[in-house]
């Protein structure tokens, strides 16, 4: 695959060219069922990160860094925990569009572990349709400044102003049923797919 001139310091990847033990986690170019029914594409190109020491260098916007969305817990498959990484490209378009919250806010959006990309084959995906985590444009996010996201006033004051800065994206509301949050905001750009220059 062709070098990409961009100033990401990271390698493309055609996800069909992973070792099999990563194909099968990442399901590359794959047709999912997915959260609304319908069923997609997943993305076939990916970001190689080859350590944690450079997912803490790569700044994917002006506040965010690539490690906040390749950080994961032992419920994701142990092919995927293991270094070098793959994280789809679109990820980038997800910092864009959190960058816009912290702005709005003014103070720091952290995102949680597992609260970024997660492979399909993620264990709190386990026998559900897959989320748009999958294709890297969806973050949980646990808290902005010194505010917690954990209760209906936090939630659906952060969901209303991330909504007001950012019209096309969408966040759950706050509640305890399917496609509700009660303990983050979740904020995603539905299931894009970023294909970049060279792919």
């Amino acid at each position: 695959m062709p070098e990409l001139d961009h100033a990401l310091d990271l390698r493309l990847v055609d996800g069909l060219d992973l070792p099999d033990a990563l194909r099968q986690v990442h399901r590359p170019g794959e047709t999912v069922a997915c959260e609304d029914g319908r069923e997609r594409v997943l993305p076939r190109y990916f970001y190689e990160v080859p350590s944690w020491e450079a997912a803490v260098e790569t700044a994917l916007a002006p506040h965010f860094r690539l490690y906040e969305f390749v950080s994961v817990d032992v419920r994701e498959d142990a092919a995927a925990r293991a270094w070098p990484r793959y994280v789809p490209c679109a990820v980038t378009l997800l910092a864009a569009v959190l960058e816009v919250v912290r702005q709005r806010a003014g103070e720091r959006v952290l995102v949680s572990a597992n609260g970024g990309y997660r492979t399909p084959a993620h264990a709190l995906d386990a026998g559900r349709p897959v989320s748009p985590h999958a294709w890297g444009t969806a973050a949980d996010v646990y808290r902005i400044g010194d505010a917690w996201l954990e209760d209906e006033g936090a939630i659906t004051r952060w969901r209303e102003a991330t909504l007001e800065a950012l019209p096309g994206v969408w966040a759950r509301p706050y509640g305890l049923d399917d496609g509700a949050t009660d303990d983050h905001l979740h904020v995603d750009l539905g299931y894009a797919v970023s294909d970049p220059p060279g792919a």
